[in-house]
């Protein structure tokens, strides 16, 4: 998987991070041997958002009580808003991956069972 990064900052900082993490498992023990390298992969997801997102939508963004998107088809409609607003000619599969991402690290919202979710 190749995504192009506008800054080498994001892409370093998203980096370390995943490193650390990886790190931090793998001396307590929280990740098995074998699954050390599966776990250091971030998603295409989280990369799409680190690479063009990020800059202006930070965790606080989604944490505010005012936030936007209330149920999985909202995250998903608002990622879709955004994306086109800064013209990136994502698809639907791109879409989905961002909303997951950001439904698995903050909101949780329940995902329909249809096999776009």
């Amino acid at each position: 998987m190749s995504i192009h990064f506008r800054s080498r900052g994001v892409r370093a900082a998203l980096m370390a991070t995943v490193r650390a993490t990886a790190l931090a498992g793998a001396v307590t023990g929280a990740v098995g041997a074998g699954s050390a390298a599966a776990q250091a992969e971030p998603s295409r997801g989280q990369l799409l958002y680190g690479n063009h997102c990020i800059a202006c939508h930070d965790q606080r963004m989604h944490w505010r009580d005012q936030r936007r998107a209330r149920d999985w088809e909202s995250l998903r409609n608002w990622v879709r808003h955004w994306q086109g607003t800064q013209q990136l000619q994502w698809t639907d599969a791109d879409i989905d991956e961002v909303a997951r991402h950001l439904n698995d690290t903050i909101y949780r919202f329940p995902k329909p069972q249809s096999p776009r979710a």
